[in-house]
């Protein structure tokens, strides 16, 4: 047996299957990813000390909470640290301006830069 759902499909819909050349294409999921945003944007990788412990700040991120989140977590994953997103900002532990530069210029970015420390 098949575990396939089956689709409701009116009459007209159903005679059209008979002939692949009038079948009706599929819609096509139009979703942008990150890396579209990430290219376009203004990035900045700070340094700041968040009870006394160094902390990489990445700002000027254009893009959805959603999306950033998915940057969050790839870039803790990348360089096995924790860290948070919040307000517009992706916050990681440790002083890793170098490796998070190389990170996101790997997603496309073009316009980056470190700063402080």
């Amino acid at each position: 047996m098949s575990n396939k759902k089956g689709t409701s499909l009116n009459w007209d819909d159903f005679k059209k299957l008979g002939n692949p050349d009038n079948a009706p294409e599929e819609p096509q999921e139009k979703k942008m990813k990150s890396n579209h945003f990430v290219e376009k944007s203004t990035i900045r990788v700070h340094i700041e000390k968040r009870r006394g412990k160094p902390n990489s700040i990445i700002r000027g991120l254009d893009m959805t909470n959603a999306m950033m989140k998915e940057i969050e977590r790839e870039l803790k994953s990348f360089l096995g640290v924790g860290g948070s997103q919040k307000d517009g900002e992706i916050i990681i532990q440790g002083d890793n301006r170098d490796r998070i530069i190389e990170f996101l210029k790997g997603k496309g970015a073009k316009d980056i830069k470190k700063s402080g420390g």
